[in-house]
């Protein structure tokens, strides 16, 4: 007898359902991140393209058919294993891997980056360093910490962790590569000190080993800041007793180029291991490298305090704190802005790179594969600066003039901060019955300018008695000099506050400010760049929420009643060393990151007229710099003018900082109000924001009179000591 035929429909509900389920798309992302896999490797494990797994990750596509199943298998995999704690597979490609040897094998588990919060929630027990013979221990209970477990694992030399909390900073999840924070402090006995109370034991006796150590076993590093980016190297700052046990001299002999000579031993162990030093070799910063292998980079950057690698300059009394309260300070910079690579400024011009890298993958339409292209809104590549942007030294400029020729303002561009006092004879009766001179100074100025500022992207192109447009970035020839204003304020037009005698070169911010103010322009000529962006919109934004975060955290915080916040600034730097330091460098970090686009020669064997290593570079841009500072000089004016408007005018201003005669000695005794209690529209507002205004000093009226006598600034000394006069 015939078996009777199956019911289509049962057949199709046995069949389970054809569109496999799968997280959100910012769920596949974060398991994705979490477990320390990249897209391509995704890509290539389910051979499609990295875009593709891109677009699953953005919401923009779907995956589909058998794609679509591996895909689900994979992040449900992920997802199972992240919830109890268990390492990640053993078949996870070791290219990502910042813990593995070279030539180490995948498949090894002590290759397998554990992420210790996830370990300890399984069970079990922390890592610890096998003393060497010739390693000495610090007492392992340091900071009121127990002692550190000492128990060899696998076969290897392991990273003894006394504590293990989440790094400064991170509130998400902690990449399993990097688990140990950004960076670590050595000290003279081995212990390494990283974020959040982090100590590791390291026992490296020589530069080398401690290379070695840093990228097998510390953990150490940071995700990059955007995809297209690199992940930054890790950074092992020495203290004089590491320094001294690693075989490093306690100073350098060579003051000038601030680096070991070729022949030191230390550099001859480095160069026998195997390693290499970079151009600038062995100084206070040091990066230590091998050529990547498999993709993964081999990179250790190395700050040696008693080499002055934390300038005081820039970062205050950091170099002075105790070990874990300096890795607590560099933890929370590299968490706020970025590890550091060298000194503030190339800190700030290296976030910049950070935030908006050079190239992009691209697919090469003739063959398919993936290649480096060109990021659109990025600096992309070096470009020589018009003539009238360049600095003497630059070849632009030698083949133009003869050397030691003197550029006058219809030749060469002079964008940069006030330097202004009034002339004493233009006092009037009534300020001078004023007692005091009083000092405002506007908050993080160059970065509050680099705000949604449009600058050229790519190469100038010259033109002749163009039209003005104030949306095109460049630089104009314009005579500016028949515009009449009050001699009570700086012109706005030169750094120096003086009247400009006839044509010369200004940015597109200087000349759009002459039109804002009513005046007719007739350009003779310019340098203009057609493309162009907001290329400083995501740097200014990263460094003013470092700004805010630590100012809050030193008692500083928005929308403060006045006469909170004075008395707040008043007590800030006496409440936390650390982290006045780490404000002092943040602050450093925009200025001397805008002074860095247009970084001159350096060394004794320059010679004017030739190339030198900075001009090679995608972010040497003086004309960046240059529009950045004249907005900034501009916005002081437009202030200053608003409060001109109502009989105040300033005896002297000094980059960001204006000093005002008054009655009283704080700003809330001449800065003006609304009838409702308001401050003035348009005019100086005391606030913690970057724009907003602190009060930057108080002095008597017969001392600021005496210095305008004698042609000195009153606003460089209002504060008691001298004040930086522009950007670099």
């Amino acid at each position: 007898m015939a078996a009777a035929a199956p019911d289509p429909v049962d057949a199709l509900l046995r069949s389970g359902p054809r569109r496999t389920r799968l997280p959100e798309p910012a769920e596949r992302s974060r398991l994705r991140t979490a477990y320390g896999l990249t897209q391509a490797e995704i890509a290539e494990a389910l051979q499609v393209t990295r875009t593709t797994v891109a677009g699953w990750e953005a919401g923009r596509s779907e995956p589909q058919g058998a794609t679509r199943a591996a895909y689900a298998k994979l992040l449900e995999g992920i997802a199972g294993q992240l919830a109890a704690g268990a390492p990640p597979s053993p078949t996870a490609p070791a290219a990502e891997n910042p813990s593995a040897r070279p030539g180490q094998a995948a498949s090894d588990p002590s290759a397998v980056p554990v992420p210790v919060t996830a370990a300890r929630a399984a069970g079990a027990a922390p890592l610890a360093a096998q003393p060497s013979a010739d390693a000495p221990r610090g007492d392992a209970r340091r900071g009121g910490e127990p002692p550190a477990a000492r128990t060899p694992h696998a076969g290897r030399r392991s990273t003894g962790q006394r504590d293990v909390p989440r790094p400064e900073g991170d509130h998400g999840a902690p990449d399993p590569r990097f688990v140990n924070g950004p960076l670590a402090v050595l000290d003279g006995d081995g212990s390494a000190y990283g974020a959040g109370g982090l100590v590791l034991e390291c026992p490296a006796a020589d530069v080398p080993s401690l290379v070695e150590w840093t990228l097998t076993e510390a953990r150490l590093g940071a995700p990059r800041l955007h995809r297209n980016g690199k992940d930054a190297d890790p950074l092992v700052v020495l203290t004089a007793s590491a320094a001294e046990r690693l075989g490093l001299p306690t100073e350098l002999e060579d003051r000038r180029g601030l680096r070991l000579p070729p022949d030191h031993p230390v550099v001859r162990r480095i160069t026998r291991a195997g390693w290499q030093l970079t151009q600038r070799g062995f100084g206070p910063w040091a990066r230590v490298f091998r050529p990547a292998e498999g993709g993964r980079r081999q990179c250790v950057q190395l700050a040696v305090l008693p080499w002055g690698a934390l300038d005081a300059r820039s970062w205050g009394g950091a170099a002075g704190l105790p070990a874990p309260e300096l890795a607590r300070t560099l933890a929370a910079y590299a968490s706020r802005v970025l590890t550091p690579r060298g000194s503030t400024a190339v800190s700030g011009l290296e976030l910049m790179t950070a935030l908006r890298p050079p190239t992009r993958p691209v697919k090469d339409p003739a063959t398919g594969a993936w290649v480096s292209g060109p990021n659109p809104g990025a600096l992309t590549g070096p470009v020589d600066p018009a003539p009238p942007e360049a600095p003497d030294e630059h070849p632009v400029v030698a083949a133009l003039h003869p050397r030691g020729h003197l550029r006058t303002p219809d030749q060469v561009l002079d964008e940069e901060a006030y330097d202004w006092i009034r002339d004493p004879e233009l006092l009037t009766d009534t300020e001078c019955a004023q007692p005091y001179a009083v000092g405002v100074d506007v908050n993080m100025a160059f970065a509050a300018a680099a705000n949604r500022l449009t600058v050229g992207l790519g190469e100038p192109v010259h033109v002749k008695a163009p039209a003005f447009d104030k949306a095109l970035p460049g630089c104009w020839l314009v005579d500016l000099s028949g515009i009449d204003l009050d001699p009570r304020l700086p012109s706005p037009f030169t750094p120096h506050g003086g009247r400009p005698e006839g044509p010369a070169w200004y940015a597109t911010p200087t000349v759009a400010y002459a039109v804002e103010l009513g005046h007719a322009v007739a350009p003779l000529e310019a340098y203009v760049r057609p493309e162009h962006g907001p290329y400083l919109d995501a740097w200014y934004t990263r460094l003013r929420d470092a700004y805010l975060a630590t100012m809050g955290e030193l008692g500083v915080v928005p929308g403060m009643p006045e006469d909170e916040f004075l008395a707040a600034m008043e007590r800030h730097k006496r409440t936390d060393p650390a982290r006045v330091a780490l404000l002092s460098a943040i602050k450093a970090t925009v200025k001397g990151g805008i002074g860095k686009l247009r970084e001159r020669p350096q060394g004794a064997g320059y010679r004017p007229g030739e190339r030198w290593p900075a001009l090679e570079r995608p972010t040497w841009r003086p004309d960046i710099r240059a529009a950045v500072i004249a907005t900034a000089r501009v916005n002081m004016h437009r202030k200053m003018l608003r409060l001109a408007s109502v009989g105040l005018h300033p005896i002297a201003v000094l980059s960001d900082c204006a000093v005002y005669l008054s009655d009283g000695p704080g700003p809330p005794d001449f800065l003006p109000y609304t009838p409702d209690g308001k401050p003035l529209p348009g005019g100086f507002r005391l606030g913690v924001s970057p724009g907003m205004v602190k009060h930057e000093g108080t002095q008597t009226l017969m001392w600021a009179a005496e210095l305008l006598e004698d042609g000195h600034n009153p606003a460089r000394h209002i504060k008691g000591t001298d004040a930086a006069a522009d950007g670099e």
